[in-house]
């Protein structure tokens, strides 16, 4: 049975190896670059839309808390008068307007700091939408490039996938969907002749039990990568 099982993955190595040839290719990394950009590219606007919003809604409550605060500095311009109408101190006056002045140039800052990353969140959202539109262009370019990639080597894996077929048909059901299994998992290869007393591909040194079961003609799993073992010649 481990030469049906070792043609099988002969075979299956050919046609991994198209596999590996058709993702390497231009066509494909540039398809991909943009299909993953744009899965994300709607969440990314979405999130710069909420902090433009955020900002805009900042930046209007600090205006009118700047103009409420105008207003009340006005009130002493005329402070002469305020003291002889109201009575006091004019240097508990004088105090006050300093401190309203203080608090009017600081949150005159904190709305220039804000006006410019509503600024660098405009230009943000412009360049990202800018970068969205070109990988549209892209995606649907390459994705027709990827497909004629694919579409002229249609025949070569047909065959090898016909070919693979045929040879499926002499290993054992369970042994051919474990293998199936693995290479799932991008795992290859999945039949390996034991090295000593370890697995050629992760080094686990196996047990004594295995090794026995191995002396016998029959397969084993490697605990650590789960690749199908034998031995002998």
């Amino acid at each position: 049975m481990i030469e049906e099982l070792l043609a099988y993955q002969e075979a299956d190595g050919r046609l991994r190896a198209v596999e590996q040839e058709i993702a390497a290719t231009d066509e494909r990394k540039k398809y991909m670059t943009a299909r993953k950009f744009l899965e994300k590219a709607p969440e990314r606007l979405e999130a710069l839309d909420a902090k433009a919003a955020e900002l805009r809604a900042t930046f209007e409550r600090l205006q009118k808390k700047y103009a409420q605060i105008a207003d009340t500095i006005h009130d002493y311009d005329n402070l002469d008068e305020m003291v002889d109408e109201q009575g006091g101190e004019i240097s508990f006056y004088k105090k006050s307007a300093t401190q309203i002045a203080d608090s009017l140039r600081s949150l005159k800052a904190e709305i220039g700091r804000l006006a410019a990353a509503i600024e660098e969140t405009a230009a943000e959202y412009k360049k990202a939408k800018k970068q969205t539109i070109a990988m549209q262009n892209q995606y649907k370019e390459y994705k027709e490039r990827y497909a004629e990639v694919k579409k002229a080597r249609e025949g070569e894996i047909a065959a090898l996938e016909k070919e693979l077929a045929e040879l499926g048909k002499k290993v054992p059901a369970a042994t051919l969907e474990k293998y199936k299994a693995k290479r799932k998992e991008k795992v290859y290869p999945v039949v390996c002749r034991v090295q000593g007393n370890r697995c050629p591909q992760c080094g686990m040194e196996l047990s004594i039990a295995d090794l026995s079961k191995l002396s016998d003609g029959t397969f084993i799993e490697c605990d650590s990568c789960h690749r199908i073992l034998f031995t002998g010649k």
